[in-house]
């Protein structure tokens, strides 16, 4: 069949939306690699699926898949995305909209600027929901990660946005440290799920910089979950104030948290081109 899909981006975090309401198919992980691939097939960081939602009091059900073929809980990037593509596809003339993941609901807005707004909810720093396997919580762990020939002691901040993050404070996030830690902590042993590895500098209480190396898809352009994890974290650790902007590699958000209510991330998203591929 020719499956009609789009092509989009928040801050070059890219995706591959696909209309599930008016269209009927089952993705296997296999295709999604074959898919996901820059050479061979269409690309993207994350395949965005929009469906038909099992809860009566939301629009739509939102369903994420990075491009390694795994279904991951929540994509903040890809929020924004889908926001836009429902309106952009006439699924919906609401606003706001309220969207059901696997990791609970989130809520859509766009705004006049054509920037969306989005809901993260709460910030969960339980252990076992991201899951992590510590005895205690903590607002700070230490972690032995491998690093050349020994270990590198990382002093980090682990908190769930509907997926799992693990944040670290660094001076430079372009440094050899980062990029040689970055793939060891997303698959460390004590997170059995593997984990979001963010690295945020500081610039003052207002403005920060931040690299993630994503689970399932590597070093990315940008990753919304990350910004509010790595906000939430430098807040909880008396970094920044409560509206901070995060300066990603390709481009920044706004993200607001008060150290109590829900997270609010402010972005772009942008449609790059439409088209059909024979599956």
């Amino acid at each position: 069949m020719l499956l009609r899909f789009s092509k989009m981006h928040g801050l070059g975090n890219d995706f591959m939306v696909v209309d599930l309401v008016t269209q009927h198919f089952a993705f296997r992980p296999e295709l999604v690699r074959q898919l996901s691939d820059r050479q061979f097939g269409i690309g993207f960081d994350q395949l965005l699926i929009v469906e038909t939602p099992s809860n009566p009091d939301v629009d739509f059900r939102y369903r994420i898949f990075n491009a390694d073929g795994s279904e991951v809980e929540q994509c903040g990037n890809g929020a924004r995305c889908f926001a836009r593509f429902v309106h952009d596809a006439r699924l919906t003339a609401k606003n706001p909209i309220k969207v059901e993941t696997n990791s609970g609901i989130i809520e859509l807005n766009i705004e006049n600027d054509g920037d969306v707004v989005v809901n993260m909810g709460k910030a969960r720093f339980t252990p076992s929901d991201l899951p992590f396997d510590v005895p205690t919580q903590l607002d700070q762990y230490t972690m032995d990660v491998p690093f050349n020939d020994g270990n590198y002691q990382a002093l980090v901040g682990a908190v769930s946005m509907g997926n799992p993050h693990c944040v670290m404070l660094v001076d430079d996030i372009h440094s050899d440290i980062v990029n040689q830690v970055g793939p060891k902590i997303e698959s460390h042993e004590l997170f059995p799920k593997r984990v979001n590895a963010g690295f945020m500098q500081i610039k003052n209480r207002h403005e920060m910089d931040l690299r993630v190396y994503e689970r399932g898809a590597g070093w990315t352009l940008a990753c919304g979950t990350g910004a509010c994890a790595a906000m939430v974290i430098a807040h909880k650790w008396g970094l920044v104030d409560d509206e901070v902007q995060v300066n990603l590699p390709g481009g920044s958000l706004t993200i607001c948290w008060d150290g109590e209510g829900d997270v609010i991330m402010k972005g772009p998203a942008e449609r790059v081109f439409e088209g059909r591929i024979q599956v």
